[in-house]
């Protein structure tokens, strides 16, 4: 099962790292990656698009008629053209991942790293800037947060950056309390 999980990152790791390029080459990184994110996000929030697009039983044919109906116009024919990849290596189950990797790759090149900030409810821009900032003071390099729901944190946040974790959340405060208490 890890070989699987494995093979998967590396298949992103390198489809992404050919999106990024052919996007260096065409000077258009910032625009893929907001394209590419409002793709992904279009995928998300319609599930049936997403399983057509993945399902092995429909031909190629089919499925680059249905993007390029939805697309075409809409996001830049560098983008539309990786899709029709994707569609021909039947690696649009892999999509997330790739746009991840080319994210990872865009904002490593601009100096970023990014990561997660866990927190019970969605947090305001403006609160997700301050923990960004403070993040970036910590760690001497420019982060950017994506947030994300977690409800076993009761409240406070849990940031996650490049394998390293920075726990503010009041159940890693109980579990340390608790922990002390016990050595009592």
């Amino acid at each position: 099962m890890a070989e699987l999980a494995m093979a998967e990152l590396t298949v992103e790791r390198t489809y992404g790292e050919a999106l990024w390029q052919a996007a260096r080459e065409t000077g258009k990184e910032e625009l893929i990656l907001e394209e590419g994110m409002g793709v992904l996000d279009i995928l998300k929030k319609e599930p049936d698009l997403q399983s057509f697009i993945n399902y092995p039983g429909l031909s190629a044919i089919e499925k680059k008629g249905v993007l390029k109906n939805i697309f075409e116009g809409r996001i830049c024919t560098e983008l539309l053209n990786f899709l029709y990849i994707l569609v021909d290596k039947r690696r649009t189950v892999n999509y997330e991942g790739i746009i991840k990797a080319y994210r990872h790759l865009v904002e490593k090149e601009d100096g970023k790293v990014y990561g997660v900030v866990y927190s019970v409810e969605e947090l305001s821009d403006e609160r997700l800037a301050q923990i960004e900032e403070k993040t970036s003071d910590l760690l001497r390099t420019g982060v950017r947060l994506t947030n994300k729901i977690d409800p076993r944190l009761i409240a406070g946040v849990k940031v996650l950056v490049e394998g390293k974790i920075i726990d503010i959340s009041y159940k890693k405060k109980f579990e340390d309390m608790a922990s002390s208490l016990k050595k009592h």
